[in-house]
């Protein structure tokens, strides 16, 4: 879908990535590495990412909430960025992991983040899931169904354990972002309507002892960028923890999930303190243990994708073509999202440039990073970066047209690292077998 808005200017794009900068023969660096060195060192497609932006957006996150004195535990979602060098970055900075499956549940074990530091969300956790889960006594499932909590029950007590839960609400509210990323309204998959918490959480503390429920989560929806959903959600939540008191059961957490939006292009992204002055003054006063679990938004400034232009093509319609396509970043093909693009050459001058159709090599119509965009004139061999690439980028990626995975770099200061090599053809045909009555003569 082609939008109206006019696009952001590439200054603006730098104004709005305080990470990302040009500087003269060097190019586009990013905390101070030139990207096209890396681009040359490690080839194209190529994913680059930055522990010093993982970091200090960490640090703002924690600040926001220690400046309204609230108690809040963090936990990054690791479906946004699962990479065990990104994991290890946020343990460090005191961060635990929100997982939605048993593979992410071992993977933050792996990177060092406590179990008692883990809450598991999902859906669709399997008995042998929430077996893992139960093993490792992890910090809190989120249940997100009657149905779910009884086998979670049973499992508990048949492993003769007693496991940490709340209950995820679906509170019936639109987040007012992407249809396929909003969660949290009543035609949606997600958590047990709001307006069944009370009796089921009444039966549960009476009743179930492979179980110890202690409180309430709630996630509406990814890439928010307005206030109201958020109070909308919180209220709800609030209202329930008083109703539940009122009945004499205990509540001693909430979840407030994640969510918060940031700017791919020219959004008024709230900062931090948005989020957590909202949940203050909604869940404040409550007497609670919080949690929040962001991903996005720590993420997505902190990466790239790193390309090369294969060819420009003339047709009825400019097309540059590049070596990174859909099966690398899919989010453009799947929400029709917008990626800032900037090459990696220094532009002679950043106002002129063409308008161009920035494609893949997919063998999909749908494999387009831009439509009609202006950017400085890019010629066959030129690198370019597609920014905010940092969350569901590698997370998403697949092997589509027999394409191998690319290669993963993190930067850290003057230091760099290959933390996950480009895949070989090769490794990618040796994971078949063809059966002994199909062999080749």
């Amino acid at each position: 879908m082609t939008s109206t808005r006019p696009d952001p200017t590439l200054q603006s794009l730098l104004n709005s990535h305080p990470n990302l900068s040009y500087e003269g023969s060097k190019g586009l660096v990013m905390e101070g590495t030139p990207l096209a060195d890396l681009a040359r060192q490690h080839g194209t497609p190529c994913w680059v990412i930055s522990a010093d932006t993982l970091r200090r957006r960490a640090r703002a996150l924690k600040d926001a909430f220690e400046a309204k004195n609230l108690p809040v535990h963090c936990h990054f979602a690791v479906k946004a960025q699962d990479h065990q060098a990104c994991l290890t970055v946020l343990a460090q900075c005191g961060f635990g992991a929100d997982v939605v499956s048993g593979g992410e549940l071992r993977r933050a074990l792996a990177a060092g983040i406590r179990a008692q530091d883990i809450v598991f969300s999902g859906i669709g956790k399997t008995d042998e899931e929430l077996e893992l889960a139960i093993h490792h006594q992890i910090g809190q499932i989120n249940v997100e169904s009657v149905e779910e909590l009884h086998r979670l029950d049973a499992l508990a007590r048949k492993l003769e354990r007693r496991a940490r839960i709340a209950f995820r609400v679906n509170p019936d509210i639109d987040a007012q972002t992407h249809s396929k990323i909003t969660t949290g309204r009543a035609e949606d998959k997600f958590g047990i309507a709001h307006d069944t918490v009370p009796a089921l959480y009444r039966k549960t503390q009476t009743d179930m002892t492979g179980v110890e429920l202690i409180g309430l989560a709630v996630h509406l929806g990814s890439q928010m960028v307005t206030e109201a959903p958020f109070r909308r959600g919180y209220e709800r939540i609030a209202s329930l923890v008083r109703t539940l008191r009122a009945d004499g059961l205990h509540v001693s957490d909430i979840d407030c999930g994640g969510g918060l939006g940031i700017a791919y292009r020219d959004e008024k992204a709230p900062p931090p303190s948005m989020l957590a002055e909202v949940i203050a003054e909604t869940l404040g006063d409550l007497n609670v243990q919080l949690h929040v679990e962001p991903g996005r938004w720590l993420a997505a400034p902190s990466g790239v994708l790193l390309a090369r232009v294969i060819d420009v093509k003339e047709a009825a319609r400019r097309f540059v073509i590049i070596d990174a396509g859909m099966n690398e970043l899919v989010r453009p093909a799947m929400y029709d999202s917008w990626h800032g693009i900037l090459p990696l050459h220094t532009p002679e001058d950043t106002t002129a440039g063409d308008v161009v159709d920035v494609v893949g090599p997919i063998c999909e119509s749908s494999d387009i990073f831009a439509r009609q965009r202006r950017l400085p004139s890019l010629k066959k061999g030129d690198l370019v970066a597609l920014l905010d690439a940092g969350a569901y980028g590698t997370v998403m990626s697949s092997t589509y047209n027999s394409r191998p995975l690319a290669a993963q770099i993190m930067i850290d200061g003057d230091r760099q690292a290959v933390i996950r090599r480009r895949q070989t053809l090769d490794e990618l045909l040796a994971q078949e077998a063809v059966p002994d009555w199909l062999a080749h003569p």
